[in-house]
This record gives C-alpha cells, structure tokens and sequence, in this order.
C-alpha cells in the first residue's frame, strides 16, 4: 500500500540500458518500456507528462541517462541523477535481491519515493560540450603519458611509433582546448569568476574549467560543505572505544582529480601552500596525507574567494 507521504507527487524511476528505458511510475503501479532513443524517449516524457510527477530518478550509467535527462529538463520535469551505489545499498536494505530491469525500474521509484533526492540543476548544451571536453582532454593525456612511458623502454624501432602517436595525441590535445576555450567564451556569466579563481598562484585553467563546469556551487556554500562536495572532508570512523583512521571517501571524483595535480604546481608557487604544505611534512606527515589537506585548503581558499567576489591578493 502507498505511504500517505508518496501521495504528495508522482515518483518515477527509470533504469538506463543502452537500448532500452524501463520506466515505472510508482504511485499508478505502472511499468513500461521505451526504446533508449529520440522516439523512445518522446513517446515515454509523453506519458510522464500527463502526471504531476515530484521527481524523476535515473542512475548514472555511463552517459547512456543523457539524452533522455536531458530532454526531460528541457520539458520541465523535475530529474535526480543519482550514484547507482546508493540505489544498490537502498534494494539491500529492503532486501530486494532479485534484479531484471523491470525490477530495479521499481527499486529506483522506490528509491525516489523515500530518499527524495534533490533535483539536479538543468545545465545547458554548452555546459555539457565543456565537460566533454575536459573529459576528452584527459583522456588524451592520459594516453600521450602512456605512449611517453612506452617510449622509455620499447627500443628504437618501436620508438618512431611511439613519436607518431604523441606527435598525433598532442595535435589532437591542442584541437581539443582550442574548441574549449571557445565554448568558455560562450558562457558570459562565467568570466568575473574565472578572473577571480585565475587570480591566485597553481590555479590554471583546467583547473578553472572544470571547477565552472563540474562544481557550480563553489561560492554558494560553507567551506565544510565544499570539501565535502569534493570529497575532502575526512570521514570518522569511530565505534565505542575504537578510534578509527579519517578518510576522505566520495565527493565529485573528476574535480578532486584536477585539483590533485593543480596542488602539485600550486606547492611550488604559491606562498601560502607551500608554506602549509612544507609544515605539515615537517610535523611528520606522510606526504600523501599532507597534499591531501593543502588540496581541502586550496579548495576552502577559492570558495571564499568566489564568495566574497575577491581577488587574490596575498
């Protein structure tokens, strides 16, 4: 029977396959399928719409939830894209271990209907070509430190190959932020703060293009709250007498990764890193431990900085 609560608005889960959707509607009872195409995905938010629906639940998979996450926004329709873990933790716990994917359509809906995550804000099509392009960009550098590796150790002959393709990696890199810095230019509303982060010392503008992309809320949020959303906060693990070892665990895994390596430069020019840096190492931290803290500082730094519409001026 449906809890009183779950009557306020319609809650919808949909299990993403790459061909198909699998929609149910959790306060009719009413499951069906769509095919994971343009079609598909009118037919089904043409369904949807006639609803007054409170949420509409997808696991991130892979991009596969992307047009149809999109093109609902676009209908106005309230979407929550959510980690596939907690849905995973969510079944468990209510001890449904069968999966079909009629079945997890159902455990999202559920899902949506008593975790009630928050609607994900709308970003546009620019938004979305510029997180593709970062996320291109490092792939391709990822692969051009492979090959520069490879080329260490593969002799002469194979050598010439490995010449080519970082010869090939980096024309392709340069296309690459080429066509990003132009879609930056794109979004006006970007360019106080993008002065703003490119103020302070190690701040480059990977690392800005990802911040506007991929943590829209630095500013709008406590320093607690943005460590957190970045997955540097450290986690307790306490239990009675036990006191377990911090960690930091979750958060919005690409920032985390690009702020890693612009904590790499900044230890090396900027005054107030270094200088944090070197003296935790000088209290006998390991030095993972220590640029783990300077990148929670580093980050707390630019959101204050974005809070208050400052510069850096140290």
């Amino acid at each position: 029977m449906t809890n009183p609560k779950q009557r306020a608005g319609i809650n919808i889960g949909v299990d993403v396959g790459k061909f198909q959707l699998d929609i149910h509607i959790l306060e009719r009872d009413r499951h069906f399928s769509v095919e994971n195409s343009p079609n598909g995905i009118r037919e089904a938010l043409k369904i949807i719409c006639r609803f007054k629906v409170s949420r509409i639940v997808l696991e991130a998979t892979g991009r596969y939830e992307l047009d149809f996450a999109t093109a609902a926004f676009e209908r106005g329709l309230p979407v929550c894209i959510v980690n596939p873990i907690r849905v995973r933790s969510f079944a468990k716990a209510d001890n449904q271990l069968a999966k079909t994917d009629k079945i997890d359509a159902k455990v999202i809906a559920n899902f949506a209907a008593m975790m009630k995550p928050e609607p994900c804000a709308h970003k546009g099509k620019n938004i979305r070509l510029i997180r593709d392009l970062i996320c291109r960009r490092r792939q391709l550098v990822e692969m051009r430190t492979q090959e520069y590796n490879r080329e260490k150790i593969m002799g002469s002959k194979v050598e010439r190959s490995c010449n080519r393709i970082i010869k090939s990696l980096n024309q392709e890199i340069r296309w690459t932020e080429n066509h990003l810095a132009k879609a930056v230019q794109q979004q006006d509303e970007w360019s106080q703060r993008k002065e703003i982060l490119l103020s302070m010392p190690g701040v480059g503008d990977t690392l800005v293009y990802t911040l506007l992309a991929d943590l829209p809320e630095l500013g709008e949020l406590s320093n607690k709250q943005i460590a957190a959303l970045t997955g540097l906060a450290p986690m307790n693990r306490d239990s009675g007498n036990l006191k377990g070892k911090r960690r930091i665990i979750g958060g919005r895994h690409a920032v985390r990764t690009t702020l890693f390596m612009a904590t790499l430069s900044a230890i090396q020019c900027n005054p107030i890193l270094s200088g944090f840096y070197r003296h935790l190492v000088k209290k006998g931290k390991h030095k993972k431990v220590a640029l783990t803290a300077v990148m929670r500082k580093f980050i707390t730094i630019l959101n204050t900085m974005v809070k208050r519409n400052e510069l850096w001026a140290h």
